[in-house]
């Protein structure tokens, strides 16, 4: 029977393959890449459009939200890709259903984004 890793040790080893996860998408999905390029920007600029601690908490939430589905559908398009190369209408189901979760995802961001800079008056001032 394998001796499972626990307490501290665990968490150093989960935290190294979770970086090398991110380390991993960042070097070889480009959408992942630009999903983060728009992180850096719209976190900080999340700390001056928000006016609450809930407000700031949606905005930062659902561009992290964003690089969270696109990790998920990465890692179904690698399982998918393992599988086999052959063309099976379940594979490609799988991958159109990751890609739906992001563009969901992108959608309910920008709701929130609008939303929010609409209850301060940013896009009211335009409209």
């Amino acid at each position: 029977m394998t001796r499972k890793i626990t307490g501290l040790s665990r968490f150093y080893h989960a935290t190294n393959y979770s970086l090398q996860g991110l380390r991993a998408a960042f070097r070889n999905e480009p959408a992942f890449r630009y999903e983060v390029y728009a992180a850096l920007v719209l976190i900080p600029l999340s700390l001056f459009v928000a006016q609450g601690g809930m407000q700031l908490a949606a905005l930062i939430g659902t561009v992290l939200m964003v690089l969270v589905f696109e990790l998920v559908n990465t890692a179904i398009e690698a399982v998918v890709d393992r599988a086999g190369t052959e063309f099976h209408e379940l594979a490609g189901l799988a991958k159109d259903l990751g890609s739906a979760a992001v563009f969901v995802m992108i959608i309910i961001t920008t709701l929130t984004w609008g939303g929010v800079l609409w209850d301060n008056g940013t896009l009211k001032a335009l409209f």
